[in-house]
């Protein structure tokens, strides 16, 4: 007898060959068969017009936090992705000494946007190696993990403060390489580095101060097991963004390893910018290299209230510095005209109206409802002030709690990034999912995969979709039994509706350690999710199943 049998769907078994008629039946954890089965099972899920397609896999996350309290990484696993990579961007929380964790926290509040509360409330920190933090987060997981190390912290445990101030030597960097082989041995995934991130602090992180030949000897180590190497480059300039390109292809042929950047945004400010570095791309891969681009699915669309930083004013660091302000000193700054008078000039000659004219205000517990849905640029005339000024007063009016959207501030054209999703040689990801939790919901990538680029924009068939994010994921990853619905290989499959599969609406929750703010997406159309053959979500409702694992 069979544990399950999913009956009667159309089965695209994330090859990218067409998708058929059949059923898959699950043994042990495993798939058993595919195809028309025969037998019974002990559970049977009906999938009667419906796509029966391998688990979603998510290779850009921050989930590294959340999983210690949350195991099925919500809402991520409603949206049928099973399983995700966190320990991006030269952050993750192992290998850490406990003395630097205050350091490290800091990171990852200024670069991944999280709330304190998130570190100090919701699980007891009892590890410092990368094997403690793999066995504190297996203990309830629903979802399957694939963690990277994170290049800074390697670094903050060999060099301690000066991590953050010099190159290495010979002999420290001969450190970070056995330390990362403990980590890969612990059941990394690979390694993460990023070239543009700061601290809380302003500081570049750890990784930056790294000379190439550390870069070289960590991604020999990587070479050693056939691991991934992640970056963030410089993606804010084209050219800076294709020399690291060329970096890391050097790296790949060197090492015979895999690499990865993220993310590849396409904005019409820089309209050269995206296809000139797939373009590299396809130059490196003909060489033999391997250099994937990540590129998410979502417009860029960012949300934000005074109450907290925020990644719109990532650019004015005045901004930076009176938002990151305890909430007393950062009223008592708002309301001081030397200080709203700077505020406003870094805007700009016409008091912000290029940068926040066109932002929506969106809500807030104590907005003012007679204005949600006006322009600031709107508001602003009403009120005979500049759009900087005014968002400063409205916000002070009422407490900061009023939120306002920046709505499609690039990766908006369905016509330009269609395409560029369909190349062989990009990799849908770069989704951030569990990170920028107040700025933007991080969730629903792949339901908008299917919405807007199968059904609507054609760009890719059901099938290339599928196979996107999941066989050729585990294939870019090297996660040998996963991404197929293949006898022999893991049971995480997903049910879904192709005709409805999609994204709700964002929408604010308060279900973050200490009664926090996110924003998240529910799932539309995704019937049954099963991690490891048991049903983790149905129905609309998370169930009790804890089969998820460290994957590698």
């Amino acid at each position: 007898m069979f544990d399950v049998i999913v009956r009667g769907g159309l089965v695209v078994d994330g090859s990218g060959q067409p998708g058929f008629q059949g059923d898959v039946a699950v043994k042990d954890g495993r798939i058993a068969a595919v195809g028309r089965v025969e037998g019974e099972a002990r559970l049977v899920v009906d999938a009667a017009g419906r796509i029966v397609a391998p688990g979603f896999i998510d290779p850009h996350t921050h989930f590294d936090v959340q999983l210690l309290w949350d195991g099925a990484a919500r809402p991520a696993l409603e949206h049928g992705v099973t399983c995700v990579v966190p320990g991006n961007c030269s952050l993750s929380l192992a290998p850490l000494k406990a003395a630097d964790r205050p350091r490290v926290v800091g990171m990852f509040q200024q670069i991944e946007e999280m709330p304190p509360e998130a570190f100090t409330t919701a699980f007891e920190w009892t590890w410092e190696d990368f094997a403690g933090y793999r066995a504190a987060i297996e203990k309830a997981l629903s979802i399957n993990v694939a963690p990277l190390v994170g290049h800074s912290v390697i670094r903050l445990w060999v060099m301690g403060p000066a991590a953050q101030e010099r190159a290495a030597t010979p002999d420290e960097i001969a450190a970070m390489q056995d330390l990362l082989r403990q980590c890969l041995d612990a059941g990394a995934v690979g390694l993460s580095t990023s070239f543009v991130d700061i601290d809380e602090n302003g500081r570049p992180v750890p990784s930056r101060f790294a000379q190439f030949e550390e870069l070289d000897a960590l991604a020999a180590v990587l070479g050693e097991y056939g691991r991934m190497l992640q970056c963030v480059p410089e993606f804010y300039g084209t050219d800076i963004t294709i020399a690291r390109i060329d970096q890391l292809a050097e790296l790949s042929l060197k090492h015979d390893i895999p690499t990865t950047f993220s993310p590849l945004f396409d904005t019409s400010a820089v309209p050269d910018n995206a296809p000139r570095a797939i373009a590299r791309v396809e130059e490196q891969f003909a060489r033999g290299a391997r250099v994937w681009p990540q590129m998410q699915t979502r417009p860029i669309d960012i949300s934000f209230s005074l109450l907290r930083p925020s990644l719109f004013f990532a650019r004015l660091p005045r901004w930076v510095r009176v938002l990151r302000l305890p909430l007393e000193a950062r009223l008592a700054a708002l309301r001081d005209p030397d200080t709203v008078a700077k505020l406003v000039a870094d805007t700009g000659p016409d008091g912000g109206e290029a940068m926040m004219g066109r932002l929506i205000l969106r809500g807030g517990d104590a907005a003012p409802a007679e204005l949600a849905g006006k322009t600031l640029s709107e508001i602003a005339k009403a009120r005979g002030q500049v759009p900087a000024q005014a968002l400063i007063d409205l916000s002070l009016e009422h407490g900061l709690d009023v939120a306002f959207l920046s709505a499609s501030q690039g990766h908006q054209s369905t016509d330009r990034i269609g395409p560029m999703l369909a190349h062989p040689l990009v990799h849908i990801g770069a989704s951030d999912g569990g990170a920028h939790i107040a700025s933007f919901s991080t969730y629903g990538d792949t339901g908008y995969l299917f919405s807007e680029f199968v059904r609507k924009g054609r760009h890719l068939s059901l099938e290339q979709a599928v196979a996107k994010i999941t066989g050729e994921t585990a294939d870019i990853w090297g996660l040998k039994d996963r991404g197929r619905l293949q006898p022999g290989l893991a049971a995480d499959i997903v049910v879904f509706d192709a005709e409805t599969i999609d994204r709700e609406a964002e929408l604010p929750t308060f279900d973050m350690p200490g009664d926090g703010m996110r924003y998240v997406r529910a799932a539309r159309g995704i019937d049954t999710v099963l991690v490891n053959g048991e049903v983790a979500y149905a129905n609309g409702a998370y169930t009790e199943a804890r089969a998820g694992v460290v994957c590698v």
